[in-house]
Protein backbone atom coordinates (compact mmCIF):
# COMPACT_ATOMS: atom_id res chain seq x y z
CA UNK A 1 0.00 0.00 0.00
CA UNK A 2 1.20 3.81 -0.72
CA UNK A 3 2.48 5.77 2.02
CA UNK A 4 -0.57 8.52 0.59
CA UNK A 5 -3.48 5.81 1.45
CA UNK A 6 -1.86 4.98 4.65
CA UNK A 7 -1.69 9.04 5.82
CA UNK A 8 -5.03 9.12 4.28
CA UNK A 9 -6.52 6.04 6.13
CA UNK A 10 -4.71 7.13 9.76
CA UNK A 11 -6.90 10.06 9.57
CA UNK A 12 -9.90 8.87 8.38
CA UNK A 13 -10.27 5.21 9.79
CA UNK A 14 -7.83 5.29 12.83
CA UNK A 15 -8.99 8.93 14.02
CA UNK A 16 -5.63 10.79 14.01
CA UNK A 17 -5.79 14.62 13.31
CA UNK A 18 -4.19 16.20 10.05
CA UNK A 19 -1.57 17.78 12.16
CA UNK A 20 -0.41 14.67 14.15
CA UNK A 21 -0.64 12.20 10.69
CA UNK A 22 1.93 15.12 9.37
CA UNK A 23 4.26 14.33 12.68
CA UNK A 24 3.96 10.70 12.20
CA UNK A 25 4.72 10.29 8.76
CA UNK A 26 7.12 13.33 8.42
CA UNK A 27 5.40 15.33 6.02
CA UNK A 28 3.37 18.61 5.97
CA UNK A 29 0.33 19.47 7.33
CA UNK A 30 -0.81 20.74 3.60
CA UNK A 31 0.05 17.62 1.94
CA UNK A 32 -2.34 15.60 4.00
CA UNK A 33 -4.86 18.10 3.58
CA UNK A 34 -4.64 17.38 -0.10
CA UNK A 35 -4.33 13.82 0.33
CA UNK A 36 -7.29 14.03 2.17
CA UNK A 37 -9.29 16.25 0.05
CA UNK A 38 -8.30 13.96 -3.32
CA UNK A 39 -9.82 10.68 -1.00
CA UNK A 40 -13.29 12.41 -0.30
CA UNK A 41 -13.64 13.64 -3.75
CA UNK A 42 -12.62 10.45 -5.88
CA UNK A 43 -12.00 7.90 -3.34
CA UNK A 44 -8.62 5.81 -2.76
CA UNK A 45 -7.77 5.92 -6.72
CA UNK A 46 -7.81 9.75 -6.78
CA UNK A 47 -4.58 9.44 -4.40
CA UNK A 48 -2.07 7.83 -7.32
CA UNK A 49 0.84 9.95 -8.31
CA UNK A 50 -0.44 12.56 -10.84
CA UNK A 51 1.26 13.84 -13.80
CA UNK A 52 3.07 16.93 -13.94
CA UNK A 53 2.98 17.49 -17.07
CA UNK A 54 0.85 20.90 -17.80
CA UNK A 55 -2.78 20.97 -19.25
CA UNK A 56 -1.71 22.69 -22.11
CA UNK A 57 1.54 24.17 -24.08
CA UNK A 58 2.33 27.27 -25.71
CA UNK A 59 4.56 25.61 -28.55
CA UNK A 60 2.48 23.10 -29.36
CA UNK A 61 0.80 22.78 -32.79
CA UNK A 62 -2.63 24.89 -33.20
CA UNK A 63 -5.32 22.49 -34.16
CA UNK A 64 -6.38 24.44 -37.44
CA UNK A 65 -3.01 23.43 -38.29
CA UNK A 66 -3.11 19.69 -37.53
CA UNK A 67 -6.32 19.35 -38.98
CA UNK A 68 -5.16 21.21 -42.33
CA UNK A 69 -1.96 19.31 -42.52
CA UNK A 70 -4.08 15.48 -42.34
CA UNK A 71 -6.71 17.08 -45.31
CA UNK A 72 -3.30 18.11 -46.98
CA UNK A 73 -1.67 15.13 -46.66
CA UNK A 74 -4.82 13.39 -47.84
CA UNK A 75 -5.52 15.54 -50.66
CA UNK A 76 -2.52 15.67 -52.20
CA UNK A 77 -2.12 11.82 -52.24
CA UNK A 78 -5.62 11.44 -54.05
CA UNK A 79 -4.04 14.01 -56.70
CA UNK A 80 -1.15 11.65 -57.17
CA UNK A 81 1.31 14.03 -55.88
CA UNK A 82 3.79 14.06 -53.36
CA UNK A 83 2.79 14.31 -50.07
CA UNK A 84 5.76 14.15 -47.48
CA UNK A 85 6.38 16.91 -44.65
CA UNK A 86 8.74 19.02 -46.95
CA UNK A 87 5.62 19.63 -49.66
CA UNK A 88 3.37 19.79 -46.69
CA UNK A 89 4.99 22.24 -45.09
CA UNK A 90 5.23 24.37 -48.86
CA UNK A 91 1.51 24.37 -49.22
CA UNK A 92 1.12 25.68 -45.31
CA UNK A 93 3.19 28.17 -45.96
CA UNK A 94 1.76 29.21 -49.36
CA UNK A 95 -1.63 29.12 -47.17
CA UNK A 96 -0.35 31.23 -44.54
CA UNK A 97 -0.81 29.27 -42.11
CA UNK A 98 2.02 28.37 -39.35
CA UNK A 99 4.59 26.37 -40.29
CA UNK A 100 5.69 23.23 -37.90
CA UNK A 101 8.92 21.76 -38.22
CA UNK A 102 9.08 18.64 -40.64
CA UNK A 103 9.76 16.21 -38.01
CA UNK A 104 6.60 17.68 -36.24
CA UNK A 105 4.37 16.68 -39.25
CA UNK A 106 5.74 13.54 -39.54
CA UNK A 107 4.64 12.89 -35.76
CA UNK A 108 1.07 13.89 -36.59
CA UNK A 109 0.81 12.19 -39.56
CA UNK A 110 1.64 9.03 -37.90
CA UNK A 111 -0.46 9.55 -35.14
CA UNK A 112 -3.31 9.86 -37.75
CA UNK A 113 -2.26 6.52 -39.26
CA UNK A 114 -1.29 8.15 -42.49
CA UNK A 115 2.51 6.91 -42.72
CA UNK A 116 2.86 3.22 -43.70
CA UNK A 117 5.85 1.90 -42.56
CA UNK A 118 9.06 1.34 -45.29
CA UNK A 119 11.74 -0.91 -45.09
CA UNK A 120 15.02 0.40 -44.40
CA UNK A 121 16.24 2.89 -46.60
CA UNK A 122 19.82 3.03 -47.74
CA UNK A 123 21.01 6.28 -46.31
CA UNK A 124 20.95 9.16 -48.29
CA UNK A 125 24.74 10.05 -47.38
CA UNK A 126 25.78 6.71 -49.78
CA UNK A 127 24.27 8.17 -53.07
CA UNK A 128 27.39 10.32 -54.85
CA UNK A 129 24.86 13.05 -56.32
CA UNK A 130 25.27 15.06 -59.77
CA UNK A 131 23.73 18.44 -60.30
CA UNK A 132 24.31 20.88 -63.50
CA UNK A 133 25.67 24.07 -61.53
CA UNK A 134 23.35 26.26 -64.03
CA UNK A 135 20.07 25.66 -65.72
CA UNK A 136 20.39 24.41 -69.08
CA UNK A 137 23.77 23.47 -68.32
CA UNK A 138 22.54 20.09 -69.04
CA UNK A 139 19.32 18.86 -70.17
CA UNK A 140 18.04 14.97 -69.61
CA UNK A 141 15.68 12.67 -71.59
CA UNK A 142 14.37 9.84 -71.81
CA UNK A 143 11.01 8.09 -73.06
CA UNK A 144 8.73 5.74 -70.97
CA UNK A 145 5.73 3.69 -71.80
CA UNK A 146 1.94 4.71 -70.92
CA UNK A 147 -1.74 2.48 -71.42
CA UNK A 148 -4.64 3.96 -72.68
CA UNK A 149 -7.94 3.58 -71.46
CA UNK A 150 -8.26 0.76 -73.87
CA UNK A 151 -4.53 -0.78 -73.18
CA UNK A 152 -2.96 0.54 -76.33
CA UNK A 153 0.55 1.16 -75.28
CA UNK A 154 1.97 4.34 -76.27
CA UNK A 155 5.11 6.53 -75.31
CA UNK A 156 5.88 9.77 -73.21
CA UNK A 157 9.25 11.61 -74.29
CA UNK A 158 10.67 14.38 -71.49
CA UNK A 159 13.03 16.88 -71.44
CA UNK A 160 14.47 17.80 -68.37
CA UNK A 161 16.61 20.56 -66.94
CA UNK A 162 19.19 18.91 -64.75
CA UNK A 163 19.98 21.74 -62.04
CA UNK A 164 16.60 22.95 -61.81
CA UNK A 165 14.16 19.73 -62.87
CA UNK A 166 12.17 21.97 -64.65
CA UNK A 167 9.92 19.98 -67.06
CA UNK A 168 10.71 21.50 -70.28
CA UNK A 169 8.97 19.04 -72.92
CA UNK A 170 6.34 16.54 -72.27
CA UNK A 171 4.97 14.73 -75.58
CA UNK A 172 3.23 11.79 -75.44
CA UNK A 173 3.36 9.35 -79.38
CA UNK A 174 2.33 5.96 -80.98
CA UNK A 175 6.02 5.13 -80.70
CA UNK A 176 9.29 7.79 -80.17
CA UNK A 177 10.95 7.97 -83.13
CA UNK A 178 14.39 10.18 -84.34
CA UNK A 179 12.16 13.10 -85.99
CA UNK A 180 10.02 12.75 -82.77
CA UNK A 181 13.43 13.57 -80.54
CA UNK A 182 14.21 16.00 -83.04
CA UNK A 183 11.28 17.89 -83.30
CA UNK A 184 10.49 17.82 -79.68
CA UNK A 185 14.20 19.23 -79.19
CA UNK A 186 14.27 21.79 -81.57
CA UNK A 187 10.80 22.95 -80.40
CA UNK A 188 11.83 23.52 -76.49
CA UNK A 189 15.08 24.90 -77.66
CA UNK A 190 13.22 27.70 -79.53
CA UNK A 191 11.19 28.42 -76.05
CA UNK A 192 14.30 28.07 -73.52
CA UNK A 193 17.21 28.55 -75.39
CA UNK A 194 20.30 26.31 -76.43
CA UNK A 195 21.44 24.10 -73.32
CA UNK A 196 25.25 23.25 -73.25
CA UNK A 197 25.10 19.54 -73.22
CA UNK A 198 22.35 16.50 -73.16
CA UNK A 199 22.50 13.75 -71.33
CA UNK A 200 20.32 10.98 -72.79
CA UNK A 201 20.88 7.13 -72.48
CA UNK A 202 22.08 4.76 -75.56
CA UNK A 203 18.48 4.21 -77.12
CA UNK A 204 18.90 4.67 -80.95
CA UNK A 205 16.55 7.98 -80.88
CA UNK A 206 19.13 9.32 -79.46
CA UNK A 207 22.99 7.82 -80.39
CA UNK A 208 24.04 5.47 -83.41
CA UNK A 209 27.51 5.65 -81.64
CA UNK A 210 27.09 1.45 -81.48
CA UNK A 211 26.28 1.26 -85.34
CA UNK A 212 29.17 3.42 -86.24
CA UNK A 213 27.64 6.56 -87.85
CA UNK A 214 25.47 9.38 -86.22
CA UNK A 215 21.82 9.90 -86.18
CA UNK A 216 19.79 13.43 -87.35
CA UNK A 217 20.04 14.51 -83.50
CA UNK A 218 23.72 14.23 -83.16
CA UNK A 219 24.63 15.64 -86.31
CA UNK A 220 22.48 18.69 -85.16
CA UNK A 221 23.91 18.84 -81.81
CA UNK A 222 27.01 19.08 -83.33
CA UNK A 223 26.25 21.43 -85.54
CA UNK A 224 25.14 23.69 -82.75
CA UNK A 225 28.00 23.03 -80.69
CA UNK A 226 26.44 21.03 -78.03
CA UNK A 227 27.79 18.68 -75.74
CA UNK A 228 26.38 15.43 -76.35
CA UNK A 229 27.10 13.06 -73.37
CA UNK A 230 25.42 9.20 -72.86
CA UNK A 231 25.51 7.44 -69.82
CA UNK A 232 26.85 3.79 -69.77
CA UNK A 233 24.96 0.79 -71.30
CA UNK A 234 22.48 -1.02 -68.24
CA UNK A 235 23.64 1.55 -65.73
CA UNK A 236 20.07 3.60 -65.68
CA UNK A 237 21.25 5.64 -62.29
CA UNK A 238 23.21 7.63 -65.11
CA UNK A 239 20.18 9.34 -65.93
CA UNK A 240 18.54 8.71 -62.25
CA UNK A 241 16.69 12.33 -62.30
CA UNK A 242 14.78 11.47 -64.87
CA UNK A 243 14.08 8.13 -64.18
CA UNK A 244 13.01 9.30 -60.90
CA UNK A 245 10.95 12.06 -62.62
CA UNK A 246 8.51 9.11 -64.92
CA UNK A 247 7.63 7.71 -60.91
CA UNK A 248 6.20 11.29 -60.12
CA UNK A 249 4.24 11.59 -63.77
CA UNK A 250 2.98 7.99 -63.39
CA UNK A 251 1.38 8.07 -59.81
CA UNK A 252 0.32 11.52 -60.98
CA UNK A 253 -1.29 10.07 -64.34
CA UNK A 254 -2.64 6.79 -62.74
CA UNK A 255 -5.19 9.39 -60.08
CA UNK A 256 -6.70 10.99 -63.56
CA UNK A 257 -9.71 9.47 -65.56
CA UNK A 258 -7.57 7.21 -68.33
CA UNK A 259 -7.22 9.36 -71.41
CA UNK A 260 -8.85 7.33 -74.69
CA UNK A 261 -7.08 8.71 -76.81
CA UNK A 262 -3.35 10.13 -77.19
CA UNK A 263 -5.11 13.65 -77.70
CA UNK A 264 -6.39 13.45 -74.36
CA UNK A 265 -3.21 12.27 -72.90
CA UNK A 266 -1.38 15.12 -74.19
CA UNK A 267 -3.98 17.33 -72.68
CA UNK A 268 -3.14 15.62 -69.00
CA UNK A 269 0.18 15.83 -69.81
CA UNK A 270 0.09 19.70 -70.21
CA UNK A 271 -1.84 20.26 -67.31
CA UNK A 272 0.97 17.92 -65.30
CA UNK A 273 3.49 20.24 -66.66
CA UNK A 274 2.13 23.49 -64.84
CA UNK A 275 1.65 21.92 -61.69
CA UNK A 276 5.27 20.35 -61.50
CA UNK A 277 6.53 23.11 -62.59
CA UNK A 278 4.96 25.44 -60.96
CA UNK A 279 2.88 24.56 -58.03
CA UNK A 280 4.82 21.70 -56.54
CA UNK A 281 8.22 22.42 -54.52
CA UNK A 282 10.75 20.22 -54.90
CA UNK A 283 12.75 18.70 -52.28
CA UNK A 284 16.00 18.97 -54.05
CA UNK A 285 15.59 22.34 -54.42
CA UNK A 286 15.50 23.35 -50.77
CA UNK A 287 11.25 23.95 -51.45
CA UNK A 288 11.86 25.99 -54.48
CA UNK A 289 9.64 24.96 -57.23
CA UNK A 290 11.23 24.10 -60.53
CA UNK A 291 10.65 27.10 -62.29
CA UNK A 292 11.36 29.11 -59.62
CA UNK A 293 15.15 27.34 -59.67
CA UNK A 294 14.96 27.71 -63.63
CA UNK A 295 14.57 31.48 -63.26
CA UNK A 296 16.67 31.91 -60.45
CA UNK A 297 20.36 31.54 -62.04
CA UNK A 298 21.95 32.83 -65.50
CA UNK A 299 21.80 30.06 -68.08
CA UNK A 300 24.27 28.13 -69.44
CA UNK A 301 25.24 28.33 -72.80
CA UNK A 302 27.12 26.10 -75.90
CA UNK A 303 30.47 26.62 -76.43
CA UNK A 304 30.58 29.90 -78.38
CA UNK A 305 33.28 28.55 -80.35
CA UNK A 306 31.61 26.37 -82.54
CA UNK A 307 28.21 27.74 -82.63
CA UNK A 308 26.57 29.04 -84.97
CA UNK A 309 25.38 32.56 -84.91
CA UNK A 310 21.91 31.91 -86.97
CA UNK A 311 20.64 28.13 -87.72
CA UNK A 312 16.95 26.55 -89.29
CA UNK A 313 16.25 23.83 -88.80
CA UNK A 314 13.44 22.28 -91.51
CA UNK A 315 12.19 18.95 -91.86
CA UNK A 316 11.02 17.83 -95.65
CA UNK A 317 10.84 15.03 -97.50
CA UNK A 318 12.56 14.54 -101.24
CA UNK A 319 10.50 14.45 -104.18
CA UNK A 320 10.06 12.11 -106.40
CA UNK A 321 12.66 13.86 -108.99
CA UNK A 322 15.35 13.98 -106.15
CA UNK A 323 14.95 17.35 -105.41
CA UNK A 324 14.26 19.76 -101.91
CA UNK A 325 13.13 23.35 -102.44
CA UNK A 326 13.88 25.69 -99.50
CA UNK A 327 12.89 29.14 -99.15
CA UNK A 328 15.10 32.17 -97.95
CA UNK A 329 15.32 35.65 -97.90
CA UNK A 330 11.65 35.38 -99.90
CA UNK A 331 13.22 33.59 -102.64
CA UNK A 332 12.83 29.83 -103.60
CA UNK A 333 16.11 27.57 -104.32
CA UNK A 334 16.17 24.21 -105.41
CA UNK A 335 18.20 21.54 -103.96
CA UNK A 336 19.45 18.53 -106.17
CA UNK A 337 19.52 15.31 -103.77
CA UNK A 338 19.51 12.52 -106.12
CA UNK A 339 16.75 10.08 -107.39
CA UNK A 340 17.87 7.77 -105.01
CA UNK A 341 16.75 9.06 -102.27
CA UNK A 342 13.24 10.30 -103.44
CA UNK A 343 10.41 9.90 -100.98
CA UNK A 344 13.43 10.09 -97.98
CA UNK A 345 12.70 12.00 -94.91
CA UNK A 346 15.19 14.62 -94.40
CA UNK A 347 16.56 17.07 -92.12
CA UNK A 348 17.94 20.65 -93.20
CA UNK A 349 19.75 22.23 -91.07
CA UNK A 350 20.65 26.12 -92.67
CA UNK A 351 23.36 28.52 -90.74
CA UNK A 352 25.01 31.44 -92.96
CA UNK A 353 26.86 29.80 -95.19
CA UNK A 354 25.20 26.48 -96.24
CA UNK A 355 22.33 23.90 -96.09
CA UNK A 356 23.25 20.37 -95.31
CA UNK A 357 20.69 17.65 -95.49
CA UNK A 358 20.77 14.81 -93.62
CA UNK A 359 18.78 11.06 -93.75
CA UNK A 360 16.44 11.79 -90.68
CA UNK A 361 16.28 8.00 -89.61
CA UNK A 362 20.34 7.37 -90.27
CA UNK A 363 21.47 10.81 -89.32
CA UNK A 364 23.64 10.29 -93.05
CA UNK A 365 24.45 13.17 -94.47
CA UNK A 366 22.98 12.95 -98.25
CA UNK A 367 24.04 16.30 -99.13
CA UNK A 368 25.76 19.76 -98.22
CA UNK A 369 25.00 22.56 -100.40
CA UNK A 370 26.83 26.38 -100.22
CA UNK A 371 24.27 28.97 -100.36
CA UNK A 372 24.20 31.18 -103.11
CA UNK A 373 21.47 33.82 -103.14
CA UNK A 374 21.68 34.55 -106.46
CA UNK A 375 21.30 31.11 -108.22
CA UNK A 376 18.20 28.91 -108.15
CA UNK A 377 19.21 25.94 -107.95
CA UNK A 378 22.04 24.90 -105.38
CA UNK A 379 24.34 21.74 -105.98
CA UNK A 380 25.59 19.50 -104.06
CA UNK A 381 29.16 20.27 -102.92
CA UNK A 382 30.22 16.78 -102.25
CA UNK A 383 29.35 15.66 -105.63
CA UNK A 384 31.27 15.86 -109.17
CA UNK A 385 31.23 19.70 -110.37
CA UNK A 386 29.27 20.33 -113.30
CA UNK A 387 26.83 17.58 -112.66
CA UNK A 388 23.38 16.84 -110.98
CA UNK A 389 22.69 14.40 -108.43
CA UNK A 390 21.12 11.35 -109.90
CA UNK A 391 21.60 12.81 -113.61
CA UNK A 392 23.45 10.24 -116.02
Amino acid sequence: MSKARVIVLSVVHQGLTKAEAARKFDVSWQWVHTLVTRYETGGLDALEPRSRRPHASSTSTPEHVRTRIIALRQQLTTDGLDAGPVTIAWHLDQEHLPVPSTSTIRRILHTAGLITPEPKKRPKSSYLRFEAHQPNETWQSDFTHWPLADGTDVEILNWLDDHSRMLLSCTAHDRVTGPDVVSTFTATTNTHGLPASTLTDNGTVYTARFTGGKNAFEYLLAALGIQQKNGHPYHPQTQGKIERFHQTLKRWLASQPPAATIAELQTQLDQFRVIYNERRPHRALDRLTPAQAYAATIKAHPNPNTLSAHYRVRFDTVDRFGKLTLRRAGNLHHLGIGHNHAGTAVLILVDETSATVTHLDTGEILSIHHIEPDRKYWRDQTKEPGRWPGSS
